[in-house]
């Protein structure tokens, strides 16, 4: 199998058996979970839900890759190129997916969208930094209500001081997200637009891997 990095790592929707959202998968593992004949690809079409398993979706591929090819990532093999699918569904799991969000340092950056919450403006994550706003020798604690992206010029203006002992103010009050950030910017690209009815944004948190 031959494909650029891009499309192997691309983001594919992973369900379980009740067609609930599990986590986002790469397009490596999602293909072979395929090919073992452990998950199906799910396709809407005109809000139908379309079932493939690893021989049809090459079939269907080739019709693809004549009329939309720009629509999809692709995967060149020696006999054919296959689609990577924007969602695929376990045939045997039908465990619920855990709730929250975890506290590390990719959701942090999503969260804040690579802004500083001091100046307010956006940064390179090597040019940003993570502050506590109280910091840890005044008590403050290691959670998403005190954990803000800052630049290092704010970082170092504020130092091991409060925002108000430092004169500075937050653009925004930290909180918990209800789902994951980065699926927040997934979600906003139109490529993966069929993830959308699957996540009832209310309950269900989707952990990227």
């Amino acid at each position: 199998m031959v494909a650029d990095e891009s499309a192997l790592s691309a983001s594919v929707l992973l369900l379980n058996r009740l067609y609930m959202a599990v986590r986002v998968v790469s397009a490596r593992r999602a293909l072979t979970l395929l090919y073992r004949e452990l998950a199906e690809v799910v396709s809407i079409n005109d809000g139908e839900y379309l079932a493939y398993d690893f021989d049809d979706w090459v079939e269907v591929s080739q019709a693809m890759q004549r009329f939309e090819p720009e629509r999809h990532d692709w995967i060149r093999t020696v006999r054919f190129q296959i689609a990577v699918p924007k969602i695929i569904r376990l045939l045997g799991y039908d465990r619920l997916p855990a709730t929250g969000v975890k506290l590390n340092r990719r959701n942090l950056f999503a969260r804040d969208q690579n802004r500083c919450q001091y100046c307010g403006k956006r940064f390179s994550t090597s040019e940003l930094s993570l502050d506590h706003v109280i910091p840890r020798t005044q008590g403050g604690k290691n959670c998403w209500e005190n954990i803000v992206c800052a630049c290092i010029r704010c970082n170092v203006k504020k130092g091991g001081r409060t925002p108000h002992q430092a004169g500075l103010k937050l653009i925004l009050a930290p909180a918990r997200p209800k789902r994951s950030p980065v699926l927040t910017i997934k979600l906003s690209d139109s490529k993966y637009a069929s993830w959308k009815q699957f996540l009832d944004y209310a309950y269900w948190n989707v952990e990227l891997k």
